[in-house]
């Protein structure tokens, strides 16, 4: 197959929001690895759906995205107000293993949460670093949180997507995400 094709082919893959997770583990395995300064800027983020525990809570509680200052502050989860606006919280506070076990929140009313909830989840300090880091036998950009067990490594879609892989110790399988970088 030619190096044209095989790019197509990977373009496709990776424009769909609804995988197997083997198709997106053969996806991060295939895609180039990203540098650390091709991560910088504020990123908009999607979902891919692969049957994980985390399938549509980010989004259902207004999840926007990261944004990666240096390569010692990055703020990795962006939320946005009612009114747009983007604020950053502190994933330690946020009670993750209530929003994986009940599924009920993955709706309106997770995001009601959320919200109400903000100003004990908000922080303006940044709560991550990136590095460049092996996973699954390729060196790549890789967000490490500061005081939770989760490293999310960057694969390139393209120069303005990214394929993101979560990596949180404890969980069975990684959770797989788009990046799309804001203009």
């Amino acid at each position: 197959m030619s190096d044209a094709r095989q790019t197509d082919l990977l373009r496709a893959s990776a424009s769909q929001d609804h995988m197997s997770l083997q198709e997106a583990l053969v996806l991060c395995d295939e895609l180039p690895c990203v540098d650390i300064n091709t991560m910088m800027g504020r990123w908009h983020g999607s979902e891919i759906s692969t049957h994980h525990p985390m399938d549509g809570l980010l989004e259902a509680c207004g999840w926007y995205g990261k944004e990666f200052i240096d390569s010692d502050h990055v703020h990795p989860l962006l939320f946005t107000d009612r009114q747009g606006r983007l604020f950053a919280l502190d994933p330690q506070r946020l009670p993750l293993s209530i929003g994986l076990k009940w599924r009920f929140l993955r709706n309106k009313l997770g995001r009601q949460v959320l919200l109400m909830a903000r100003f004990l989840l908000q922080t303006s300090q940044a709560k991550a670093r990136v590095r460049m880091v092996e996973y699954r036998g390729k060196v790549s950009a890789t967000m490490i949180y500061d005081n939770l067990p989760i490293c999310d490594t960057f694969r390139l879609i393209d120069h303005d997507t990214l394929l993101g892989i979560m990596d949180y110790k404890g969980m069975e399988q990684p959770f797989f995400f788009k990046l799309h970088r804001d203009r």
